[in-house]
Order: C-alpha cells, then sequence, then structure tokens
C-alpha cells in the first residue's frame, strides 16, 4: 500500500504526542510482514516506525525507512503479522499466577485430564515433587466434571485417597466450585453442623449433612480466602509475575484483575513502586469487601508504572456450567441434590445490589458487574434504571461482565442504558455440549453470548477468557468468537458469529474503548502506545476454523519486547496444553517464594 511520504509520520505533529518535523528518527521498524492497524482509515501498512514508546509513523518501506539512522533497529518480520497488542476485556491476571504454579486438571486441548482416576495421577505426579511436597498442601485447578467421564465431581473420599494427611484442594475451572478432602474440610472448619453461607452452598452425601467435599460460591470463597491472606509479599509477588508472564505469551499487552481483594491489590501497587511491570494491569477491587482500595493512590485515572485501580466489581451471581448462575427459566438438568424447577440463586437481593450500583455511579467508579443468569442481568438493569433516576445519565462505563444468556430484550437494554457487554465466546467451544445437552437445552444454549444481537443493533462488544477459568489464550478466544464450534464440533448458534475483523476489534481497538482508552491503545495509528503482537500469520487472510492455530511469537509493550517465543520455553506458551505446561514460569516461581506453605485454617 502506497501512502504519502513521511506526511504519515508527521500526522501527529498537533497532538500532544507530536514529534519534530525537522528530523523524525525512529528508535525501531518493523517491516517486512503483513501490518494489520485495525484502524478503518488506513487498515493496512507496510512499515511502522515507533520512537519513545510510541507509534511514530506508518507507510510504505520507502517512506519509513527514510526515518533510521545508524542506531534506527529494523525489524525483518520475515512474513509473520504484526497486530496491536491484546487487550484483556475480562480476566484475573493475579489468580492466573495461581493457575500457573498449581497441578493442572484442564481438560484437552489445553490438558490431560479426562477422568477421576487421571485426575488422581495428575495430582500425585504434582505433590511428588520435591519444590511441591514442600509445602505441605496439595492445590490442583482446573477440574471439569462436564468433561470428566462420570460427568460429576470428585468426592471427598476420592482426594483422601491422594492424600489423607495433606489438605487437597482442586478448584473447578469456573472458579466457582471446589471440591476439598477431609482433611482440607476439617482445617477449613466444615463439618454436618455447618450451615450453607448466604450466597454459597455445601453440597451433602446422602445423610443431608455431611459435605461431600463439593463448595459452591461463597461457601468455597471463605474456604480459601484465609488461606491466601496468609501468603507473604515475596509469596504473593511471585504469583503475580507468573500471571503476567502468562498473560505475555498469549499475546497480551493489557490484563485486568477483575475482582481483586485489598492485599492483592496492594500487592501489585507495591511491586509497580519497585518496577515497571511488563504488561499494564487495571485491578476492581470487589466494591463489598475491598472499598479501601478503591482510592488514591490506588485508584487512578493513568497507570503508575503499569499498574492502576480502574474502577470496581460486583458479583451478582455464579457459573452456568456450575449450575450456579441465576436463570429466569430452569436449568435443562438440574445439578445433584437439587430438584426439578432449579434455576440457580443470586448473590444477594435486589436492594443490595441497588446500592452497590448507586454506590458506584455516585461516586464516579467504572463498575464491572459479573451477571451470567438472565435473571441477575434483570437485576442488574433494574439497578442501573433506579441509579439513572437518581443520578441521570452521566457516561458511567459499566460494564456487564459475561452476560452469557441474555435474552435479545436486554441487549437491547444495554443499549438504552449505556452499559458495555463483555461477552463470554469461549463458552461455546469449552462447554458447548454441556450447554446444550445439561444446563440450558439446545435452544437457550444457541445464543450463549450473543454477539450476534449486538452487531445486529450496532453495538460494540468485547471477547474475554476470564483467565484463570480458562487459559488466557488469545487465539482461542478470537476463534471461539468467529466460529462459535463446540469441542466435538457441533455449531452453537451459527447465527451469533461475526467476523475476522469484528473478532479481532473486540480483543483490540474495542476492548480499549471499554477502558477509555482508545485514544491511546487498540490499534495502530501515529501517536498510540507501541504495543503489539506479532503473529505466525495474518488472522484476516486464514481460514477461520484455524484461528486456534496461529501462534504468539512475540508481545511488545511500548516498544519493548516483553515476550518472545523462540526464546521462552514453549511451556509458558501456546505450549501449555502438553503435560510439562507452563512448568518454567512454575518451578521459577515456586523455588524462589515457596509459595503455598501454609495450610488453611
Amino acid at each position: 500500500m502506497k501512502l504519502a511520504p513521511i506526511a504519515i509520520a508527521l500526522l501527529a505533529a498537533s497532538s500532544a504526542y507530536a514529534v519534530s518535523p525537522a528530523k523524525p528518527t525512529a528508535q525501531t521498524i518493523y517491516l517486512g510482514g503483513d501490518i494489520v492497524t485495525v484502524n478503518d482509515a488506513v487498515p493496512t501498512a507496510q512499515a511502522l516506525a515507533i520512537k519513545n514508546g510510541r507509534i511514530l509513523a506508518l507507510g510504505s518501506e520507502a517512506d519509513i525507512l527514510k526515518l533510521r539512522d545508524e542506531a534506527t533497529r529494523v525489524v525483518d518480520l520475515q512474513g509473520k503479522t504484526l497486530i496491536p497488542g491484546f487487550i484483556d476485556g475480562h480476566g484475573h491476571v493475579f489468580n492466573t499466577g495461581i493457575q500457573a504454579l498449581s497441578a493442572n486438571l484442564l481438560a484437552p486441548p489445553d490438558g490431560a485430564v479426562t477422568s477421576i482416576a487421571e485426575l488422581q495421577q495428575w495430582l500425585r505426579d504434582w505433590v511428588a515433587k520435591p519444590q511441591n511436597k514442600a509445602h505441605g498442601i496439595i492445590l490442583g485447578f482446573g477440574y471439569d466434571d462436564s468433561q470428566l467421564k462420570e460427568k460429576r465431581h470428585p468426592t471427598r473420599q476420592e482426594l483422601d485417597a491422594v492424600s489423607e494427611d495433606l489438605p487437597v484442594i482442586i478448584i473447578h475451572q469456573s472458579g466457582h466450585l471446589a471440591t476439598l478432602n477431609s482433611k482440607a474440610l476439617a482445617l477449613a472448619g466444615f463439618s454436618p453442623d455447618s450451615k450453607d453461607p448466604e450466597g454459597g452452598k455445601i453440597r451433602r452425601e446422602a445423610d443431608g449433612k455431611t459435605p461431600n467435599g463439593v463448595l459452591e460460591e461463597t461457601a468455597f470463597f471463605g474456604a480459601l480466602l484465609p488461606m491466601f491472606a496468609k501468603l507473604n509479599n515475596q509469596e504473593n509477588e511471585a504469583i503475580f509475575k507468573a500471571g503476567m508472564a502468562l498473560y505475555a505469551s498469549f499475546g497480551y499487552t493489557t490484563a485486568q484483575e477483575g475482582r481483586a481483594s485489598s492485599s492483592a491489590v496492594k500487592t501489585m501497587y507495591q511491586l509497580a513502586q519497585k518496577e515497571k511491570l511488563p504488561l499494564d494491569v487495571a485491578a476492581y477491587p470487589d466494591i463489598q469487601i475491598a472499598r479501601d482500595v478503591i482510592a488514591p493512590p490506588y485508584y487512578a485515572q493513568q497507570y503508575m508504572n503499569g499498574f492502576r485501580v480502574a474502577g470496581a466489581k460486583l458479583n451478582l451471581d455464579g457459573s452456568p456450567q456450575g449450575k450456579t448462575a441465576w436463570l429466569t427459566q430452569p436449568y435443562f438438568i438440574p445439578p445433584a441434590g437439587q430438584e426439578v424447577g432449579y434455576k440457580g440463586y443470586p448473590s444477594m437481593s435486589d436492594e443490595q445490589a441497588a446500592h452497590y450500583i448507586e454506590l458506584a455511579q455516585r461516586n464516579g467508579w467504572q463498575l464491572l458487574t459479573h451477571v451470567n443468569g438472565d435473571a441477575a442481568i434483570d437485576q442488574l438493569i433494574k439497578g442501573v434504571e433506579a441509579s439513572e433516576k437518581q443520578h441521570g445519565k452521566p457516561d458511567r462505563g459499566f460494564v456487564a461482565i459475561h452476560a452469557q444468556t441474555a435474552r435479545k430484550d436486554q441487549v437491547a437494554s444495554f443499549q438504552r442504558l449505556g452499559i458495555f457487554p463483555s461477552f463470554f465466546p469461549m463458552h461455546t467451544f469449552y462447554w458447548g455440549d454441556w450447554h446444550s445437552d445439561s444446563v440450558l437445552g439446545k435452544e437457550r444454549a444457541q445464543h450463549i453470548s450473543p454477539t450476534g444481537w449486538a452487531r445486529e443493533l450496532g453495538m460494540i462488544f468485547t471477547s474475554h477468557h476470564d483467565s484463570p477459568v480458562a487459559l488466557p489464550d488469545s487465539m482461542r478466544v478470537y476463534y471461539a468468537t468467529v466460529n462459535r464450534v463446540s469441542r466435538t464440533g457441533r455449531p452453537i448458534g451459527p447465527d451469533q458469529r461475526v467476523s475476522a475483523l469484528e473478532g479481532l476489534k473486540a480483543q483490540t481497538l474495542w476492548a480499549a474503548t471499554q477502558y477509555k482508552e482508545e485514544r491511546s491503545k487498540g490499534s495502530l495509528e501515529v501517536g498510540k502506545l507501541a504495543d503489539m503482537v506479532v503473529l505466525s500469520a495474518n488472522p484476516l487472510k486464514v481460514k477461520p476454523e484455524t484461528l486456534a492455530d496461529i501462534r504468539v511469537e512475540e508481545t511488545i509493550k511500548e516498544g519493548v519486547p516483553v515476550y518472545q517465543r523462540d526464546t521462552q520455553s514453549a511451556g509458558t506458551s501456546q505450549g501449555c496444553a502438553d503435560s510439562a505446561r507452563c512448568s518454567a514460569v512454575a518451578t521459577t516461581a515456586m523455588v524462589a517464594a515457596g509459595m503455598l506453605h501454609h495450610q488453611p485454617h
């Protein structure tokens, strides 16, 4: 594509990021491959120049090479593709560090656990390693009852078979449930006399009293939070660094901690005080329990060395695949122990939800609200309508997180109320079959994460991974958003598919808009941050069904490479599906920090 000589480089002359028209000199130039800008005005370029962490110019190779001098680094893409850095629509970068450090219990393609016997063996193999055995606890992440041969959760007795002496805790892939062995249940204080906490459940054995090991929602959170509260600063920093490293390996240049505790915020802030983070990290503390950190110096409009508290998080229900999301219509097949007609349950009352929504709007906080079930979405809509009557309709920037079972009328309400939807299309791949056959039934399952309805209304949206629910795999998110095909190849709502360009925008430019950072991120334009990703192929040119096969070769934050596939262990990138999964990151952090040597109380 031929662009006007040098003039493209000087388009920023009237902006805050202007370069001197006398002699603009590039520090780095990229050429020799496809450059996809995600800027509709200039969608492609032959070359791109960087100076001081920002994009200096785009244009033809001949024109951009005029901006070099003897110190300029010229990078030949060798036929690969340069795109804007991926921006995390919703995830948990701090908690992803825990995923990276624990036993991998994921099913294929991200792990190898397909039965309870295999799950038990992976836990035994993990604790047999000296650096793990020393921690005094066996921790696994990512098991999924829908993908196990038995189609059920493991029991406490089955985890006792792994160890009766050590506490065993395995976290469900949804992040909303966990199974504990007898030792862990006792340490956490659970007994036949324990009552279900508000917003959670203790699943019981046949006698209706004895905990069977499975804890839902607040019962699970209450058991684990004390354990992690005991970790020291070094251990918490190791977790955070492991999470950022895994994110970077999948091309993310902006990450989110989407339900931060006060201690996690302080860890991330303190690390950013000591060193510049490899990624930008925006944290959203839990509005119920972490309001102390939704304030300066943590809460800020600008990143400080890569970190800021950007708003607050509210949680109104649970997980559809875990069958704890709050629906208006019954689950197709109720979970064990529930009667026909079961619809899940809310995290709080309408009055409580309205209170927190009003609190966020009154304080000017961007509010991210977890709403999976359509009943929870109704609760959010009612709360926003009430807050609007009181405070008017400024640009709130409120975000509906997941919105998986949003009805068409609710998507229209999002548009009317200015609620930005961040959908979870990865469910079409990971749990499309489960939703069709067990959770929602075929008809309702076709419309999970209804991106097509949003586009019909001219709305933009983001697509996310919700890591550690799934690996922060940018190309798997992309693949699912565009294709909507389950693990078995079953189409899940083909009318909700979007184009490859729209899928890319949902993780770049539209994601920057969700954060209100579209002036500095999300596309390759003069003056914007040089946040970029090198891919093995051009996602706009390959067949859509091969998008998940594209590899992240390099991640570049403000012009500086923070991940390079050819110089780092394949275990920290898309190679996570193998048995070693992220072992380089995990082993380094484990040995350095001695993580998880505390037992829960």
